[in-house]
């Protein structure tokens, strides 16, 4: 799955125009409960206005008085991070490692043209849809030979028991010689049959869980 496939786009993001002066984007910011916001300057990306920088260069300026500066500096003048956005066709687990930083990240275009955002939350139901986390199953934690074959066998296992799978995810052990693989199914009356034929298919099971 790419960015592109969970951002929301511009006509339905929150952003703030470069000549917005910034006591109206803390107004913004606090109405809609954001720590952040990108900024727009004709259709093009123009960094992000951050609570923080606000407050900071309130602090920084305090020898005049505060409603001037709200009310006279525009947020083009504080925008940071310009260098911070994603194209748009990055795997959305990557985002990740940007998101970390921040609540949301804005899609930009080659030309520079802002597209629309990509928020933590999203990605983040994202990987819970990965995990099978929004139903109710049997999470089947086991490990594997790694060798040629397996991931068949496993499937073949699964569809002769006709376990209706929610989700698989695969991790490497660390010798890389061992694979961990995390199977969800749906609870079956044979779930007991199932998790044995896996045992003797030389799959070790870790754990099971019921959620």
């Amino acid at each position: 799955m790419f960015v592109n496939s969970i951002m929301i786009p511009k006509n339905k993001s929150h952003y703030l125009v470069s000549d917005q002066k910034i006591g109206e984007a803390l107004k913004i910011l606090e109405e809609l409960d954001l720590d952040s916001l990108p900024v727009i300057n004709e259709d093009k990306y123009d960094g992000i206005v951050t609570r923080y920088r606000i407050y900071k260069y309130l602090f920084e300026n305090d020898a005049l008085p505060k409603e001037q500066i709200l009310n006279s500096v525009e947020v083009s003048e504080i925008a940071a991070y310009k260098d911070i956005f994603l194209n748009g066709d990055e795997v959305f687990e990557k985002t990740l490692v940007v998101l970390k930083d921040f609540p949301a990240v804005a899609v930009v275009e080659d030309d520079g043209t802002f597209t629309g955002v990509v928020t933590r939350f999203d990605v983040l139901e994202q990987f819970r849809s990965v995990f099978g986390m929004n139903k109710p199953g049997v999470r089947i934690a086991f490990t594997s030979v790694e060798a040629e074959g397996r991931i068949a066998k496993l499937a073949e296992v699964t569809k002769n028991f006709h376990e209706n799978i929610i989700s698989i995810t695969t991790f490497d052990e660390t010798d890389k010689l061992v694979r961990r693989i995390v199977l969800k199914v749906e609870k079956a009356a044979n779930i007991k049959q199932f998790i044995k034929k896996l045992e003797n298919e030389g799959f070790r099971i870790l754990s099971i869980y019921e959620d």
